[in-house]
């Protein structure tokens, strides 16, 4: 599909050689996180705030309201929310981990269960920093790299129900439901998993607070892929999504096309109020949180255009094109194709290397190397370690080629299938790493490696 918009301004950017880069990625630790972006030729690290933001979002930006209390611009974004996910209440934060952290304060008790449809790295630090035990509750299948299932990141119900039954109800304030699943390899949820979990949580007085950040995407497998919707608009089906949960926390960075910017939205106003009144502690004034005016009113103007079914044909078409190629070229992915990337698995690219000599940290090492291209690793390194110190070892060791929203065009791509071919067929000749840094929490940012 061709890119449903014209280019208005461009960023030149510039190809480095091959030695420049062997240096740039010795000074970085080996670590991709630490590279200088001007040394970055294609940026794939994350579609995190990377997106290019449209001239009707410039427009807004334009047009900020930046008192301290009672931006216009506000007013803006809560009535884009709900407008599209029907929430009551919204609370302004940096981005969705200043949500997080607000949410697992105001939710979590020491000794407390959440479970999730797998982790993602912040969501568990957070909920673990405040004394909570995150319990996986994601089918099987989502473990499985091979395995292909439409809606492949949704919640095992015998497992959740286990785990009620284990630890009782009163030990589950909510349950984290992610929309898509990034570390599953961008895989989205099913209308009918959602509608289940809720009646399971609900029964049982358990919330559910959903990972909004790409729900768009998992909107528009669901329109695709389940029967019943395909007639549906993508506002239409996002209402329905979030009808069943109590709340949710959302990285604006993502679906909603901005370069910074998130927001907890809740229904309950008792919640809302104590949110409210730690966001005021973190991050600002209720009306504000930690945004400006000029990037609140770009956000509510995001999120429409993130629901716009063109648009996100285009974006799923981008990632199910570089997937192609991979997978024509017998590299060895996570299937299906995702919503916001494309998934290597490592440990079968580099199935020499032992998972604690970290495959997927070398495997992005190697390609940045050998192209320019900048990847991110999902696997030990991204897992971190236990409660003793002690490796978590996922079963999935993944290197991620993130595409940001509206910023490459299908020859990027090209470029990149043509890298990680090359070094598809040299794979034998590379060894792994060892840590010789490592932070306390999230790793996977600031650790320092160098090679064996």
């Amino acid at each position: 599909m061709a890119e449903p918009y014209r280019i208005k301004m461009v960023e030149p950017i510039k190809m480095t050689t091959r030695e420049q880069r062997e240096e740039a990625i010795k000074r970085a630790g080996y670590n991709t996180f630490l590279l200088d972006s001007e040394d970055v030729y294609i940026d794939l690290l994350t579609d995190s705030g990377t997106n290019a933001m449209s001239d009707n979002q410039w427009s807004g930006m334009m047009l900020g309201d930046e008192a301290y209390a009672g931006s216009k611009n506000f007013k803006n974004l809560l009535a884009a929310v709900q407008d599209l996910y029907g929430f009551k209440y919204v609370v302004p934060t940096h981005q969705g981990r200043g949500a997080e952290n607000i949410l697992s304060q105001i939710m979590i008790e020491p000794g407390d269960y959440v479970p999730g449809n797998m982790y993602f790295t912040t969501t568990r630090a957070h909920q673990e920093l405040n004394g909570a035990t995150f319990v996986d509750v994601i089918i099987d299948e989502a473990h499985d790299s091979e395995a292909e299932l439409p809606f492949k990141g949704n919640v095992d119900i015998e497992k959740f129900k286990k785990l009620i039954n284990d630890v009782g109800a009163e030990r589950i304030p909510y349950i984290s439901l992610a929309v898509t699943v990034n570390m599953a390899g961008g895989q989205p949820v099913s209308m009918a998993n959602i509608r289940e979990v809720a009646e399971v949580a609900h029964s049982h007085g358990i919330k559910v607070f959903m990972d909004a950040t790409r729900c768009a995407e998992n909107a528009c497998f669901i329109k695709q892929r389940e029967p019943g919707y395909q007639h549906k608009s993508i506002p239409d089906i996002l209402r329905e999504m979030f009808s069943y949960a109590d709340g949710c926390t959302m990285s604006g960075k993502k679906d909603g096309i901005v370069n910074i910017g998130g927001f907890l939205a809740l229904n309950d106003p008792d919640l809302y109020q104590k949110a409210a009144s730690l966001v005021v502690v973190y991050e600002g004034m209720p009306s504000y949180g930690g945004m400006a005016g000029r990037d609140m009113e770009a956000l509510a103007r995001g999120l429409y255009e993130a629901a716009d079914y063109d648009f996100l044909t285009h974006r799923l078409s981008q990632v199910q094109y570089l997937w192609d190629m991979l997978d024509e070229a017998g590299i060895p992915i996570v299937r299906p194709a995702g919503g916001h990337a494309v998934f290597i698995d490592a440990r079968k690219f580099y199935p020499h290397i032992p998972q604690d000599h970290f495959p997927a940290q070398t495997l992005a090492a190697e390609l940045y190397v050998r192209s320019g291209v900048r990847s991110m690793e999902r696997g030990i390194v991204s897992a971190g370690r236990d409660k003793e110190g002690r490796h978590h070892y996922p079963k999935l060791e993944l290197v991620r080629l993130t595409i940001p929203r509206r910023v490459y065009t299908y020859a990027h791509l090209d470029v990149v299938a043509d890298a990680v071919i090359d070094l598809y067929q040299e794979r034998d000749k590379v060894k792994g790493l060892r840590m010789v840094y490592e932070p306390p929490v999230l790793r996977f940012f600031t650790a320092r490696f160098e090679p064996l």
